[in-house]
């Protein structure tokens, strides 16, 4: 009986680079949300509430429309309305008509938003000190700019 040529399958089944950093991307992005989260939680906070505050702080007194955050979320997330809901109902943002257009609402954070995002500066800072400290400036340089590249260019829901 004649032995079967397995080499072709095998090389098909064999993992290709591409996939093995797709996969590690997803492990490192798991390990990073989880880091982040055990600091959030225990504040009443998810990663992305947190995003839309220090997105909110980052706005200055004059605030952002709905669109506005939307534009400069880290996630996607379909439902500002309910998340910005959440924060409101906790005092840490306020939300108010344009007098110009009423049908702009512009959402400013609070003093107690800003209270609690100084309250987790620290703790955060040195949470990407922890998971990002031992890389040199010039690999944590190289990283962003590769991770950068991915996402501008190959990752077809950013294009």
């Amino acid at each position: 009986m004649a032995e079967k040529n397995t080499a072709g399958s095998d090389a098909a089944l064999k993992p290709k680079l591409e996939q093995k950093v797709f996969l590690e991307l997803l492990r490192v992005a798991d390990s990073l949300v989880q880091d982040a989260e055990a600091i959030l939680k225990p504040l009443g906070l998810t990663h992305t509430q947190y995003n839309v505050l220090r997105i909110l702080r980052g706005a200055g007194p004059p605030g952002l429309a709905c669109g506005g955050i939307g534009e400069r979320m880290l996630t996607h997330d379909p439902d500002i309305t309910r998340l910005l809901d959440r924060l409101d109902s906790r005092g840490l943002i306020r939300r108010e008509r344009e007098q110009g257009d009423r049908r702009v609402v512009r959402t400013r954070i609070t003093g107690a938003g800003l209270r609690l995002l100084e309250e987790l500066d620290a703790p955060v800072s040195q949470l990407h000190e922890k998971q990002l400290g031992h890389l040199e400036p010039a690999q944590l340089e190289e990283l962003k700019n590769l991770l950068s590249l991915m996402r501008t260019r190959g990752c077809p829901s950013k294009s």
